[in-house]
């Protein structure tokens, strides 16, 4: 009865359109005057304990260094790079549109954060050349969703807390699955553009031209190797990477970018908290919500009900990914990931799977989540964008649905892509 309160009240709140970090806690707080054995005194501890996390640090750091790459206009150069690459091709400015959000996910750890970055340019300038608005603003969503994919991750940062796993681990792990989808991403981007004519720039390549674009871009291209090299390099922790991150942001768009001017730091800023605090919430009342959810045991009974179901460890394994899908359509990334590593990590070690592994396969399929309404955060990203309505753009997401599905399929059947340089 306590979990059917806790989850039926916390999907009442989701039905009635509750912010997603007020329908934990009001759950939380339901289920406790309900339960005799919870007090709202161990809500309450929950929900402070759980944000006096040093590793948890590294979330508003990394948030900051992505909204001051954002805003540095690091996309222009990365897209200028990539364009170098496969511009002349047929589809060559929709491929350099998903490198440019593969180049950015590597920035920012999120993904309507890389949708904003990356669509506010790419998806008006693709129309210009001739191409769908729907088309373009579907692209850009399903490539914004390898903002959680591609190290730094928010999403992996939470899962390693939940798990008590590395962090620079599933950095690492992240490398080849995110690159992956990039590569299905690209496929699909230069079969529909063949299919409906989109040509390329024709331009024969230049090394003049390649080496051009890298030296502008040259400092946008060095924040992702230096926060994996200094997390794998043993030089600092992730959140000391994050703090590395910002540092070196500012030195680049003020200094020698000058992009950015100290008066336009107060709006960076505040952007940054407010994104902050909206996940710090979360973090706090999903970590409360599964104290309860352990206390009552449920994740054991959870895992008791898929055991039972089959014994063969690939149906387990379908049967966690098919949750997933559907938790994504309804919960935030970074609820899901806190409120469900208790519940489903244990199952994936009792069936063999390596942690690290299974943190990977979990983020990539709730990171498609990022497309599928009625949640779909980069849909709502890309819709103020384009101007396109939330229904006509998740018809156009479809494709971009399966190729997802498709590299989830990939990765979840292959640790090796995940494990390879662990």
């Amino acid at each position: 009865m306590t979990a059917f309160i806790l989850f039926g009240s916390f999907f009442l709140f989701i039905a009635l359109t509750v912010p997603i970090g007020i329908a934990l806690g009001m759950a939380g707080l339901i289920t406790a005057i309900y339960s005799p054995e919870i007090s709202i005194t161990f809500l309450s501890q929950g929900l402070v304990t759980s944000t006096d996390s040093f590793p948890l640090m590294a979330i508003p750091f990394f948030i900051l260094a992505g909204e001051i790459m954002g805003k540095g206009g690091i996309s222009t150069r990365l897209f200028d790079l990539a364009n170098v690459f496969v511009g002349r091709y047929t589809g060559g400015f929709a491929m350099a549109a998903v490198i440019t959000a593969m180049f950015f996910a590597a920035i920012s750890g999120s993904g309507p954060a890389t949708v904003a970055a990356v669509g506010g340019i790419m998806i008006p300038a693709m129309v210009a050349e001739g191409y769908s608005k729907k088309f373009s603003t579907a692209l850009i969503a399903a490539a914004g969703s390898l903002g959680i994919i591609l190290p730094p991750s928010i999403p992996m940062v939470l899962f390693g807390i939940s798990a008590s796993e590395s962090i620079g681990d599933l950095f690492i792990g992240g490398i080849l699955p995110g690159i992956l989808i990039g590569l299905f991403l690209l496929i699909w981007a230069y079969v529909y553009s063949k299919k409906m004519g989109y040509k390329g720039t024709g331009e024969k390549f230049s090394f003049k031209k390649l080496l051009s674009a890298i030296n502008i871009a040259k400092w946008s291209l060095l924040v992702p190797i230096i926060i994996l090299g200094g997390i794998y390099g043993g030089i600092f922790t992730p959140t000391e990477a994050a703090v590395v991150a910002v540092v070196y942001a500012l030195f680049v768009s003020v200094v020698l970018h000058k992009s950015i001017k100290l008066s336009d730091l107060h709006g960076i800023l505040r952007n940054a908290s407010l994104s902050s605090v909206a996940i710090l919430i979360i973090i706090g009342t999903a970590n409360a919500f599964g104290n309860i959810l352990s206390f009552e045991r449920i994740p054991q009974a959870f895992a008791d009900v898929f055991l039972s179901i089959s014994d063969n460890n690939f149906i387990i394994l379908l049967l966690i990914i098919v949750m997933l899908l559907i938790v994504g359509l309804f919960i935030d990334t970074s609820a899901a990931v806190i409120i469900f590593t208790p519940i489903l990590f244990p199952m994936a070690i009792q069936i063999g799977m390596n942690p690290i592994h299974f943190g990977i396969v979990m983020i990539v399929t709730l990171a498609i989540g990022f497309i599928t309404p009625p949640l779909g955060v980069n849909l709502f990203v890309g819709s103020g964008i384009s101007g396109l309505s939330i229904p006509v753009l998740a018809r156009a997401s479809i494709p971009f649905f399966f190729v997802l599905l498709a590299g989830l399929i990939v990765i979840a059947a292959i640790p090796q892509l995940t494990l390879l340089f662990l």
